[in-house]
């Protein structure tokens, strides 16, 4: 792997993770860009580093959240942390459920299918624009709120569909705070992303070579980096309602993905 390519694609990971238009559908994209040599054999490996550098900034910027998470889950008693908490894992089981029964169906999808990242980008304009419509205000997510939200996270592993952005857009549609509502998608996937990573890590499909071990780290440094700008930024773009500037993105990304399919 080069150099210039695993910082590429590290950055296009820690930006996509955070900012709503959709980071499986942009390394689609850029594998398609780059070419298939872009990412060898160890290319399963690859995904595992860059998704635990985006994990790792996320725990990052919402550390005391994190603390809080953690307290919750070791605590016996219902409390603002423990509630929280339950809120959280109620949000991963739909996703987790698609996971664990529909893996191979989903890993098809990811397979240079433009057509399809082209058409889920374009979905995911709509919902963004949706959200940067709705009223802000100072509701709570609730935990059915949670499970809506979940179910949301499990569409989006459909690559074009942003994560974030269909979380976050699920969840003020909801009437939650927007502010709120970014906080609890950010924090919602960190623990799938450390299972998947686990899993991976478990499965010993992992290949790796020696000699792209630098090519490993500065892709990890890179999507490490931009993660903690993409999930500061974030938050801020939410609580302005600056999402619509995303929304036309991503139909112009779609579109462009679209036509160059065919």
């Amino acid at each position: 792997m080069e150099i210039i390519d695993a910082i590429i694609l590290g950055i296009i990971q820690g930006l996509t993770e955070f900012l709503p238009v959709s980071s499986s559908g942009h390394l689609e994209l850029g594998k398609h860009i780059l070419g298939a040599n872009a990412i060898p054999q160890e290319s399963l490996l690859f995904t595992v580093v860059l998704h635990f550098a985006t994990a790792l900034s996320t725990l990052v910027v919402f550390r005391k959240d994190v603390a809080r998470i953690l307290k919750g889950l070791l605590q016996f008693k219902k409390n603002d942390e423990s509630v929280f908490s339950l809120k959280i894992v109620l949000s991963m089981i739909p996703a987790a459920l698609v996971g664990v029964f529909l893996e191979e169906e989903m890993e098809s999808l990811f397979d240079g299918n433009i057509l399809l990242v082209g058409f889920m980008l374009i979905v995911t304009a709509l919902l963004l624009y949706l959200a940067d419509s709705a009223k802000n205000t100072q509701k709570e997510v609730s935990y059915s709120n949670a499970f809506v939200i979940g179910i949301a996270q499990a569409i989006a592993i459909l690559p074009g569909i942003s994560r974030s952005g269909a979380t976050i857009s699920a969840s003020v549609l909801l009437g939650n705070d927007k502010t709120k509502a970014a906080r609890f998608s950010f924090l919602m996937v960190v623990p799938l992303i450390l299972g998947k990573i686990a899993k991976d890590i478990l499965s010993g499909e992992l290949s790796f070579a020696s000699d792209n071990i630098v090519a490993l780290s500065i892709g990890f440094v890179a999507a490490f980096v931009a993660g903690l700008f993409a999930c500061t930024w974030m938050i801020q773009l939410v609580k302005r309602s600056k999402l619509t500037y995303f929304a036309i993105y991503c139909l112009l990304v779609g579109i462009i993905a679209i036509i160059v399919s065919f």
